[in-house]
């Protein structure tokens, strides 16, 4: 059943990529990542009341509690970096190298959780290295803008891969003895904190009436297709192993990469195609592994 909730994971976290790009078009990243996060955390509670798992929470311990605090600063820092870099990229860039993330967790697990690490899975590790590689390409820079610009995007959707591959492995370990829906919603609290210190020590929450109607929508649809995946993702991650759990939901790729090319036109040259489907080949190996 795991595979199932992993998958759901990927589906709801390709379409997250594609709403939240509309989204933040005209909004500061990191206001628009504390608006969405909102809406992530009513939707990740109201699944803690559906399953009842609420009363349990006096039942977490503290080491329990201090890995998913953890984790949710992994995550908030992920998704800092993440929507920036979708921000000023394009997303068919920004995407493939946030989720070459997916080597260095399976890196991590290794070392942390004692998970193998196989000759398969170190083949699949090469490809989706060598895919991840193949689609980084530079964004010009718009006219006036310093020529380094255009690898701005690389830095912040590097540092997003990095954040995320340790909100894998602290999220493995601070959802080991709690519900996975209440994990979830505690995990995003932190995530909420977090984006919302920094929108008031930047100034940034005096343009939330700025924003228009399009792009609250769009916010609020991603802030919800986040939830899905997010509770998709710990269920499956509290079940599965985290080496195998991770590359199935970096297989959004797919769904966000078409989705980009059918919403935006943003096209895929014959290096970034052949460095796609070495990153979708990569992926799905490691189901054998």
């Amino acid at each position: 059943m795991w595979v199932l909730y992993a998958f759901g994971s990927a589906f709801f976290a390709g379409i997250t990529s594609i709403l939240a790009k509309i989204g933040i078009k005209d909004t500061d990243s990191h206001l628009a990542t504390a608006l969405r996060t909102i809406v992530v955390a009513l939707f990740a509670w109201v699944m803690v009341l559906v399953v009842g798992s609420g009363g349990t929470i006096g039942d977490i311990d503290a080491r329990t509690l201090l890995f998913l605090g953890l984790s949710g600063l992994a995550t908030g820092a992920s998704w800092l970096c993440y929507f920036r870099a979708l921000q000023i990229g394009d997303v068919n860039k920004v995407v493939p190298v946030d989720k070459s993330s997916t080597v260095l967790t399976m890196l991590l697990a290794f070392v942390f959780l004692g998970e193998g690490l196989s000759l398969l899975k170190v083949v699949c590790m090469v490809l989706i290295a060598a895919g991840t590689m193949l689609m980084i390409e530079k964004k010009p820079a718009a006219e006036g803008e310093i020529g380094r610009k255009g690898w701005a995007w690389l830095v912040y959707a590097a540092l997003s891969a990095l954040f995320a591959s340790l909100t894998a492995i602290l999220g493995k370990v601070g959802i080991a003895g709690v519900e996975s829906n209440l994990g979830t919603a505690l995990r995003t609290m932190v995530v909420l904190v977090m984006a919302w210190l920094i929108v008031f020590v930047t100034g940034k929450q005096r343009q939330i009436r700025q924003i228009d109607k399009r792009s609250w929508l769009f916010l609020i649809l991603s802030g919800f297709a986040t939830g899905g995946s997010w509770l998709c993702y710990y269920r499956a991650l509290q079940e599965g192993p985290a080496s195998v759990v991770v590359p199935i939901d970096k297989l959004s790729i797919v769904v966000t990469v078409g989705l980009a090319w059918l919403i935006f036109r943003e096209k895929l040259k014959l290096k970034s195609g052949t460095g796609l489907a070495l990153i979708v080949a990569g992926t799905l190996l490691l189901l054998r592994a």
